[in-house]
């Protein structure tokens, strides 16, 4: 039987470590479709979140591909509008992190998400070190990553000159915390 024809029992299917890893179960999903016609995005997404629900629950590994690889899990905006829509409180913005993090692990990130992925690692970089946003070290650090050095640089200087952008960080107590959800959060994953 190829792979194509039915999910492989050797391995376990991305629903299943999606369950394991966040306890949702995209199982819950009757395909109302109520998610994809409030998601702000929806438009612009390759798959719409109900389709890619329906593709993890059908599990078929190329759909599975196709979910880990496509650009609407870097489009979600995780802001719950399918979540408060959805009849059956399927999480999809927690759906989506994870599926985010896959698409990492298994280096399957689309191509046009360059930016985003740069905007993400950029932001988790800072609420790490400084335990909160800090807005010139997350700009600093998202132009390098996506060598957009000079995008945007007069719209920073306004901003830096209203005294909305602080030259400094503003640390929050007890940042050790912090550090440590993020190893242990790491440390889950490898």
């Amino acid at each position: 039987m190829s792979s194509e024809a039915a999910p492989s029992g050797s391995e376990q299917s991305l629903a299943v470590r999606l369950y394991d890893a966040t306890s949702e179960s995209v199982a819950k999903c009757y395909q109302c479709g109520k998610c994809s016609a409030g998601c702000p995005l929806a438009s612009e997404m390759d798959f719409p979140p109900s389709q890619i629900i329906r593709m993890l629950q059908l599990g078929f590994p190329s759909l599975e591909e196709q979910c880990v690889s496509s650009l609407s899990i870097w489009y979600c905006l995780t802001c719950e509008t399918c979540m408060a829509r959805c009849p059956k409180e399927v999480d999809l913005p927690k759906i989506m992190e994870f599926l985010r993090e896959e698409s990492m692990r298994r280096k399957k990130t689309h191509p046009k998400a360059k930016e985003i992925i740069a905007f993400h690692k950029a932001f988790l970089d800072s609420v790490q070190a400084a335990g909160r946003a800090y807005e010139i070290g997350m700009i600093a650090d998202y132009k390098a990553r996506s060598f957009h050095l000079f995008q945007d640089m007069f719209v920073a200087i306004k901003l830096f000159l209203h005294g909305k952008l602080k030259l400094f960080p503003h640390l929050i107590k007890e940042r050790a915390n912090i550090s440590r959800i993020f190893s242990q959060t790491i440390g889950e994953k490898e």
